[in-house]
């Protein structure tokens, strides 16, 4: 059905998709709603239950059509740099009622408690006499590397430089392109760490007149604003990355998937797109020759499970963002069933600096398996939070006290890699590098490398709450494990919150489903950190009889 739907999709081209419709539909009044959804269905060919399953999917198409006033953010970064609530009370008393909206992690990490006031993301100082400070980029002292010579963090590319290197894409053949990143070994830095030369060169191998670029800008993980940076600081980068990638595979078409919550992020890219095509490095025949390509950002709608690729896919689309089953993989059949190659922003800027320098530089920075840099994202609990560009296998204490320098406050325990992240105890960080190998033999992730610091006032059965509630809300309901699972997981700890006891071979059973039986890594991650919690604080926890403290 949903490849049937795909095609009928496809029709109308990315010009002219059903998410874009949304976009310019929000706003309009619900009493109307019926209306659109009848009028979108005939637009589009498909019919009326799909297109209402679609827009209702996505928080920010609000059914109202009221911009968002006011809007906490819900990070794991916010919770933690505020258990108190104290910003919630100072702007109760700055606007005289309550702040009763919730958006999704807002990117502003380093400066949390973080808030919406009139679309503008503010940081949060609860301060009730303070005026909102927006803070729409990274600052450069917020900025920092272990390296002597950047890769990601150095000196953003001009038009001129990125022309030089758009002339070694269209004059490179194809293959010798690919090697220089397969002989890299640069892992996506999405979280999965799939080598990104294995993937370019599976889709590059299927005969396709159609092939598309899709750079995963749905930066959705708690914590993490390393793409944020990398969007609004070094959009250059990326957007070179994505046109190598092209180049490769023989794509001529790239596609930013960017998150609804990074308005400025859209404004640098739109205006770096504009300045290449200015410069005729977009379009057709680049540099005249035969390459011909083009990069559209597409905003999504506050919808997290977007982040996985089958569901972007499925955004970009216009259907339900729902997960699919795999195979076939992306590669082979993505976008309108067109071979596709999908990574991280992140990813793409690395294969510039390869193109920059060589697959060989690059290959010998970091360890065996985990060569180059790593974008790591500090939170506000630290003396120096901010973005810290590290080589790969840097000892993680160098990057908690060195580059972190330490804490502003007691802090317990660290989450890395979003909230399906790992969960470590500030005492068991010393024999942890920062690469894939090391935290997967100690029962870990990487991740997308967001850190948060959990304060010690923080109670660990809140935290947990928190991270049942996280994919309560994000679910896509696909899959039963995920859906019922999470929704189960959170009542169970509000009623510990509210002081019942936990039952210990119930919470066991609910991990071992959402483990096993989830169809992707939101219901099947979030057992991780959870079990990370109960191995190393279960004293914390309000226990039935039967479980060993």
């Amino acid at each position: 059905m949903s490849s049937n739907i795909s095609k009928l999709l496809s029709r109308r081209g990315i010009d002219h998709s059903l998410l874009e419709a949304f976009h310019h539909h929000q706003k309009s009044p619900a009493s109307s709603r019926e209306r659109l959804i009848k009028k979108l269905a005939k637009e589009h060919q498909i019919g009326e239950a799909q297109v209402a399953a679609s827009f209702s999917f996505y928080d920010h198409l609000d059914s109202a059509g009221d911009p968002r006033e006011l809007a906490l953010c819900n990070g794991t970064a916010c919770l933690c740099a505020d258990p108190d609530n104290r910003l919630l009370a100072a702007l109760k008393k700055r606007h005289g009622k309550e702040v009763t909206e919730r958006v999704s992690c807002l990117g502003h990490c380093y400066a949390a408690h973080a808030y919406l006031d009139r679309g503008q993301p503010c940081s949060g100082d609860p301060a009730p006499s303070r005026e909102p400070e927006i803070t729409n980029t990274i600052s450069d002292e917020l900025v920092r590397s272990n390296l002597k010579e950047p890769l990601l963090t150095t000196t953003p590319l001009s038009i001129e430089q990125t022309a030089e290197l758009i002339t070694r894409i269209t004059t490179q053949a194809p293959y010798d392109l690919l090697d220089q990143i397969l002989t890299s070994k640069l892992r996506g830095c999405g979280g999965a760490g799939f080598p990104t030369g294995v993937k370019w060169e599976s889709c590059m191998r299927v005969k396709s007149t159609t092939k598309f670029i899709i750079c995963n800008a749905d930066e959705g993980d708690p914590g993490a604003f390393s793409d944020r940076y990398l969007l609004e600081s070094q959009p250059l980068r990326v957007l070179t990355g994505m046109m190598l990638a092209g180049r490769v595979i023989g794509a001529t078409t790239g596609l930013i998937y960017l998150r609804d919550e990074y308005p400025h992020a859209s404004t640098t890219l739109q205006k770096a797109i504009s300045d290449l095509r200015a410069a005729a490095l977009l379009g057709k025949g680049i540099n005249g020759g035969e390459f011909d390509f083009e990069i559209k950002v597409i905003l999504g709608a506050g919808a997290y499970i977007c982040g996985e690729e089958t569901a972007l896919i499925a955004s970009i689309e216009g259907r339900r963002p729902e997960v699919a089953v795999r195979p076939p993989y992306p590669t082979q059949s993505g976008l309108y069933g067109y071979p596709t190659v999908v990574n991280n922003v992140e990813t793409f800027a690395a294969t510039t600096a390869i193109l920059e320098t060589s697959g060989e530089e690059y290959a010998r920075l970091g360890s065996t398996r985990s060569t180059g840099t790593k974008l790591i994202s500090l939170s506000s609990l630290f003396n120096q939070p901010g973005i810290v560009e590290v080589e790969m296998g840097t000892p993680l204490d160098d990057l908690l006290y060195q580059w972190g320098d330490g804490f502003s406050q007691p802090v317990k325990a660290i989450q890395v890699g979003g909230p399906l992240g790992g969960v470590i105890r500030t005492d068991q960080t010393t024999s942890l590098t920062l690469d894939f190998e090391s935290f997967a033999e100690h029962g870990f992730v990487l991740g997308h490398g967001g850190i948060v610091a959990i304060p010690e006032s923080m109670p660990m059965n809140r935290f947990i709450h928190h991270l049942f509630g996280f994919v309560a809300e994000e679910s896509c309901g696909k899959c039963f494990p995920c859906r019922l699972g999470s929704k189960r997981g959170e009542e169970m700890f509000q009623h510990a919150l509210d002081g019942s006891p936990l039952n210990p071979q119930l919470l066991d059973d609910l991990l071992l489903t959402l483990e096993q039986g989830s169809l992707c890594g939101l219901g099947g991650g979030i057992p991780l950190p959870i079990r990370n919690i109960l191995q190393q604080f279960s004293d914390e926890l309000p226990w039935t009889e039967g479980r060993e403290r």
